[in-house]
């Protein structure tokens, strides 16, 4: 016989560790981007097959960069721009205001004392 739990007694333990609470906000939002790219491919009407022979990568490479928890900015600017857009950057800070960062070679510098 099997019996149900509450969910709050299955998951109260995860949100009261600070540890285990932040892996699963990670996860959350790794979960969130993943959808975003699939569902930006699919409302433009895209195949994952489209957006590999523009990148010139196979199919499964793109179904991985989908699932994927972490993207290199290349990586996410090649995927933009197989769809026929532009991958576009910036900070936005608190109060609203926004700075456009350059991300493509040589975009970025550093200074050293």
């Amino acid at each position: 016989m099997t019996t149900t739990k509450p969910i709050e007694d299955l998951i109260g333990p995860v949100l009261a560790d600070p540890a285990r609470r932040a892996r699963v906000e990670v996860h959350k939002a790794g979960l969130v981007r993943r959808l975003a790219l699939a569902e930006v491919r699919r409302t433009r009407q895209l195949t994952q097959e489209q957006i590999a022979a523009a990148m010139g990568r196979p199919q499964t490479s793109v179904s991985r960069l989908e699932r994927q928890g972490d993207l290199y900015v290349s990586t996410l600017r090649d995927y933009v721009e197989a769809m026929g857009a532009e991958l576009e950057v910036a900070a936005v800070f608190p109060d609203g205001s926004r700075v456009p960062i350059a991300a493509g070679a040589g975009g970025a510098t550093s200074e050293t004392s």
